[in-house]
């Protein structure tokens, strides 16, 4: 006994167990936190603190990945069927687009810059009909697209600019119930110029491919046609109404667009990806930090068992503080002492969330695929989230930061009753026992 006390007031024996969170604060924590039958097993308060931690972290890490790998799986997407950056004519159309695009192709950056005619139509067949974005695009251009390129399913892309056909997307070709061979009529408003006005233009095309980018809508929407036949369907004679590039680096498309602003001297209205689908990515930022939100609150009622479960452990050792009190233990090492209680079960939740969290995050898409087949489920329906797969997108620093976040929040979840054990008055605890 007078070498404990010694230790823990520093004067003799093994001085550093008496160092600040040294060896004998650290192992009465860890007694404090175990099971009394059990030197392996956590008390039961404790044990909840643990698994509620547990769960918060882990749902943290995989929603998390989900949402990142669902904003890497639309920009990837949308920007494969869709350009980086957007050229549009002012005051006068783009008759010179030829020299224009060869002009985009030669900027630092850029890695590939076409012509297309765009516009909205209807689509036909004779079982069905819907809307439809017609794109006139060249055939040297297309097979450039990467969200094409890899991507044809049936049919073939060669011949496209002589062999007057369309291209479409699988969900269009389903809701048409068309194949490759198959006929289908595009109808515009904007026809030819008569004395009564102008009037609708419809023609047949046969379908010379169908196409999978992985993007729902827009399998079901878009529609290529060559380009020499849009300038002529939608009446725009040797013109394009837009000119699309793509970046190397897509993040860093403000260094293209300062030089394409620096380089091209006509009137044009030069838009990037990032503005065309502002709000669409804000949506997912807000929903994402919303998520984010809400289970950060699991965890955060997770620390409250930890407050709940020491203010009981103090009270249930309000003799042995005592007793630690009279042999020479000062208020800051029972502070302490119940500081690494706490943090020890913080530590023990998110260890055990991140090494469950992050195989979950890896494996999510197989784990979705085995759920669906074992029990005859449909989750993540393509129709409603737009993804053919369930996407996931693991980031190491986010990981970090949920492990940082949970030990916060366990450490500041002890102050209280770490402090109301250290001003536990021994003389008042041991009158009472």
């Amino acid at each position: 006994m007078t070498q404990l006390r010694s230790i823990f007031a520093g004067r003799g024996g093994d001085a550093s167990g008496a160092a600040p969170f040294g060896a004998y604060e650290r192992m009465l924590a860890l007694r404090y936190m175990r099971s009394r039958r059990s030197r392996w097993l956590p008390s039961a308060i404790a044990g909840l603190s643990v698994t509620g931690i547990t769960v918060g972290v882990m749902a943290l890490i995989v929603v998390m990945s989900v949402m990142n790998g669902m904003r890497d799986e639309m920009i990837s997407k949308l920007i494969g069927v869709n350009g980086h950056i957007f050229v549009q004519p002012i005051d006068t159309p783009l008759t010179d687009y030829r020299e224009l695009t060869d002009q985009l192709a030669t900027i630092p950056g850029v890695t590939l810059a076409f012509p297309m005619v765009e516009n909205a139509a209807g689509i036909s067949s004779p079982q069905q009909q819907t809307g439809a974005l017609v794109r006139g695009v060249q055939e040297a251009d297309l097979k450039r697209l990467p969200g094409i390129v890899g991507n044809v399913k049936q049919g073939t892309l060669e011949h496209f600019d002589d062999e007057v056909g369309v291209v479409i997307g699988q969900r269009m070709a389903e809701v048409l119930g068309v194949q490759v061979g198959d006929k289908v009529s595009i109808l515009t408003a904007r026809g030819a110029q008569t004395p009564f006005g102008m009037t609708p233009r419809l023609k047949a095309y046969p379908v010379k491919a169908i196409f999978q980018s992985g993007l729902f809508d827009f399998d079901q929407l878009i529609v290529f046609i060559p380009l020499a036949e849009a300038q002529a369907f939608f009446d725009r004679p040797n013109e394009v109404n837009i000119i699309e590039g793509f970046v190397a680096h897509p993040d860093k498309v403000d260094d293209v667009r300062t030089e394409i602003v620096q380089k091209i001297t006509r009137p044009i209205m030069l838009t990037d990806w990032r503005q065309r689908y502002k709000s669409f990515f804000d949506v997912l930022k807000v929903e994402s930090d919303a998520i984010f939100l809400i289970l950060a609150i699991i965890v955060a009622v997770a620390s409250l068992l930890i407050v709940q479960g020491l203010i009981l452990l103090v009270k249930d050792k309000g003799r042995d503080i005592a007793i630690l009190r009279t042999m020479g233990a000062t208020r800051g090492a029972i502070l302490r002492i119940f500081i690494l209680t706490g943090l020890s079960i913080g530590a023990t939740g998110a260890v055990l969330g991140v090494a469950l969290g992050v195989p979950l995050a890896l494996q999510l898409e197989s784990i979705r695929a085995f759920i669906n087949s074992v029990f005859g489920l449909n989750l993540f329906p393509a129709d409603i989230y737009h993804l053919s797969q369930l996407p996931s997108s693991l980031d190491p620093h986010e990981v970090v930061g949920v492990a940082i976040m949970t030990l916060c929040l366990s450490f500041f979840a002890t102050l209280y009753p770490a402090w109301r054990a250290a001003r536990l008055d021994p003389v008042e605890a041991l009158r009472h026992e």
